[in-house]
């Protein structure tokens, strides 16, 4: 009996030493590719794609040409999820409530136009064009809120495929360059300040890294603003999240009372939210460049996710199946930007 005892904890501990290798093995394997696709994103030229452009952008190719790692599918999962569950929270550093409510408020309310107008936009056209209404949900909700961190955030809740999840900020990101882009080519033609044009950029371009992009030409102050009413729209995502939250379980409860997960990595967004706007800086004096530190951690944390999101997508799907969420997407961004620029009049 002792002998049979000793070989079963010899073969538990080879197997829990084998599951381990797995899955540090495909942590180091995404944190490969995202350092890959970070590198890319600090290249001239190739920054204006951005690293989790990239990064997904590699990953893609890897599967067409290589095929899925299934051998590192534990610890891929893992960057694909946990990971990113994680980042999710740390990102709530990034959003300054005291900001928002003292010093953005009436940015907030053109914010609020933005999301509901993205979002239903969107989801109008994609029934018009009969566009996959799973993603093209995902990429309404990032043209208005924030982007690849708005989809990643709301896909636990919408219980959307990782594929879906992958496509969605992978098309996110790359149209929300080119609009970036756009904007700054615009910007010496517009007959606007610099003042309303960091507003327009705020409330209407679709990432950050979008706004910071498209905004800095304008200036100081340009900046500043775009920034602030930028910080509306990932606000939002808290009430929005609760609200998409609130809808599925009424429609699982239509539905044979499917169980829908409570998503409580949103709980420490907030916590961290609040934790950012009130407690450093007040009561925690943290030195500028550990809270840089911090910000890049995320977004390589954001970027490990995304190559693990990005190693499950078929370029078949996206000729089948994103061609006209994406379309329905570009027409809703378009008419988002024309309706904002407009806007600035009133």
């Amino acid at each position: 009996m002792k002998y049979n005892s000793r070989e079963e904890n010899v073969r538990a501990y080879a197997k829990i030493s084998s599951l381990l290798r797995t899955y540090i093995a495909g942590i180091c394997f995404t944190m490969m590719i995202a350092l890959f696709g970070y590198g890319l994103g600090k290249v001239p030229v190739f920054n204006y794609v951005g690293q989790m452009a990239w990064a997904i952008i590699i990953a893609v190719v890897y599967r067409q040409i290589l095929g899925y790692p299934e051998k590192l599918r534990a610890g891929i999962q893992f960057s694909s999820k946990r990971l990113l569950r994680m980042a999710i929270i740390l990102f709530g550093l990034k959003l300054n409530i005291d900001v928002v409510f003292h010093q953005g408020l009436i940015l907030l309310i053109r914010d609020v136009g933005t999301v509901f107008f993205s979002i239903i936009i969107t989801m109008l056209l994609a029934k018009w064009l009969k566009a996959d209404l799973h993603l093209s949900i995902l990429l309404g909700i990032g043209t208005g809120v924030c982007g690849a961190a708005a989809i990643a955030a709301v896909s636990p809740i919408l219980k959307a495929k990782e594929e879906d999840t992958a496509l969605g900020a992978g098309i996110i990101a790359l149209v929300g360059t080119i609009f970036a882009i756009m904007y700054t080519v615009l910007r010496p033609f517009l007959p606007i300040t610099s003042l309303q044009y960091g507003i327009w950029s705020g409330i209407s371009l679709h990432e950050i890294a979008h706004v910071a992009l498209a905004a800095s030409p304008g200036g100081h102050d340009a900046l500043t603003i775009s920034l602030l009413a930028k910080l509306g729209r990932v606000f939002l995502l808290i009430p929005l999240s609760f609200l998409l939250l609130y809808w599925m379980k009424r429609k699982g409860k239509r539905q044979h009372n499917t169980k829908i997960e409570f998503p409580w990595f949103l709980i420490g967004f907030l916590a961290m939210s609040f934790f950012g706007s009130f407690i450093v800086g007040k009561y925690l004096i943290l030195p500028k460049n550990i809270i840089n530190d911090i910000s890049t951690i995320t977004t390589y944390m954001l970027t490990m996710a995304m190559v693990g999101l990005g190693l499950n997508i078929h370029l078949k799907d996206l000729r089948t199946k994103a061609l006209r969420p994406l379309l329905a997407m570009v027409i809703a961004s378009l008419l988002l930007s024309l309706l904002s620029y407009f806007s600035l009049k009133l």
